[in-house]
């Protein structure tokens, strides 16, 4: 019989996954949080050792694509880090006005004016703007698959296994 506690374990797990696809939601931190709860809950037994590590990596690298993926795929793009930093402030913005399009465009127009007028190259300008774009898009399912992956082994490894 599963207790409260590993339900509402799995349910932070869960909505790591979930949280992942919903923009400013911490998927990788809910995730860690359901890890962490049953781990504290367990006595510190389970999870065991190795697995707890595992899935500790797995949620850092999830928060560490959720933090600097975009910016590090714009930079890669040509973008600047002040680009960056203003299109994710705007793509923020507009994401609460918007939902998660105006984030998409806002991201992309912001990136594109910001590095045309610094540069004025549009080629230039449209790359690191696609960079950006598709390096958000690819972060997105690199942290739901990265939280899918925590959650099925956390439920293999103690539910299972």
């Amino acid at each position: 019989m599963i207790d409260a506690v590993a339900a509402l374990a799995v349910v932070l797990l869960v909505g790591g996954v979930v949280g992942t696809l919903v923009p400013l939601v911490p998927g990788g931190l809910l995730s860690l949080s359901g890890v962490y709860l049953y781990w504290w809950q367990s006595g510190f037994a389970e999870p065991g050792t190795i697995t707890l590590a595992v899935l500790t990596l797995l949620g850092l690298l999830t928060l560490f694509a959720e933090l600097f993926a975009g910016s590090l795929a714009a930079r890669a793009g040509g973008a600047s880090w002040t680009t960056t930093t203003i299109a994710a402030a705007v793509a923020i913005v507009l994401l609460l006005v918007t939902g998660p399009l105006g984030l998409l465009v806002g991201l992309f127009g912001t990136v594109f004016v910001v590095e045309y007028v610094r540069r004025g190259d549009a080629a230039h300008s449209t790359r690191s703007a696609l960079f950006a774009t598709v390096g958000t898009l690819a972060s997105t399912a690199l942290q739901a698959l990265l939280t899918l992956t925590i959650l099925v082994t956390f439920v293999l490894a103690v539910f299972v296994l």
